[in-house]
């Protein structure tokens, strides 16, 4: 074994920083399946940390599925890695770009969940989209953000796909997406154009569902993502500089303590 470690310092967690170097030699094939990792004292003395962080981080690696212990043998590279958790940086979040970011994320799922709707749709799930609708129009006549009422409209349209992998994708991201959402929201609400269009974009959406026309529906799903990603870019430097920065702060929380996949 001819690893060589670059000791951790102050900053991450020290336990993280260990873990993180290990994770990348076996992602990259540096440490095989069945592969022995160095020893305990061996990886002490590479990462110049305590035995307590030293296995901490195996204690990470055995978590993830990436290596197994044998007793009175040592640790070992399991047969068969699992894959990392999904995992956003946090580094940037509470920022414009990052916050564009998401909403790429949710064009790119939002509009193949809105198109088998369209195919799928049963009179049952109709009504939820419809009322969803109506929840989210009535919330905005009484002058609430209706970020609530947007996250389930997108919800009603994702049950009506019948697709529960894209369900399943959405609610993990939707830790995400919640922090996006009440940004865009929240600079939509600032002008009355960016309100009204909005409104005309998922009632395009619901027709097009309620129609039974997968393109149409795909289309406007992704259009309507397209056109948040703009107005965000439109808005003045002094709402993000105060408005969207506070806003942006559950999703700032939510990166830096990502939930496991379910």
């Amino acid at each position: 074994m001819s690893q060589n470690f670059t000791p951790v310092s102050s900053g991450a967690r020290l336990s993280d920083q260990v873990a993180g170097q290990l994770e990348a030699e076996i992602r990259r094939g540096a440490l095989l399946p069945g592969d022995k990792l160095p020893t305990e004292a061996r990886l002490v003395a590479q990462f110049g940390v305590s035995r307590t962080v030293v296995r901490e981080a195996v204690s990470r690696l055995k978590s993830l599925g990436l290596v197994d212990s044998r007793q009175g043998s040592g640790v070992f590279v399991c047969t068969q890695a699992g894959f990392a958790p999904l995992h956003f940086d946090a580094h940037h979040a509470a920022s414009k770009e990052a916050v564009v970011q998401m909403v790429e994320v949710r064009r790119a799922l939002e509009a193949e969940v809105a198109a088998l709707a369209a195919q799928r749709r049963t009179p049952a799930k109709l009504r939820q989209i419809e009322q969803a609708m109506q929840a989210l129009d009535e919330a905005v006549a009484a002058g609430g953000d209706g970020v609530a009422q947007d996250v389930q409209l997108h919800r009603a349209i994702a049950e009506a796909a019948r697709n529960p992998f894209l369900i399943q994708t959405l609610e993990y991201l939707g830790q995400f997406l919640l922090g996006a959402t009440r940004v865009t929201r929240a600079n939509e609400a600032r002008r009355g154009d960016f309100a009204s269009a909005v409104q005309a974009e998922h009632q395009a959406i619901v027709s097009a569902v309620q129609a039974g026309d997968p393109q149409a529906a795909r289309a406007a799903a992704a259009a309507h993502m397209g056109n948040a990603i703009r107005r965000i870019e439109q808005a003045d430097p002094a709402f993000w500089q105060q408005e969207g920065e506070r806003l942006a702060q559950p999703l700032v929380r939510s990166l830096k303590s990502p939930a496991r996949s379910r």
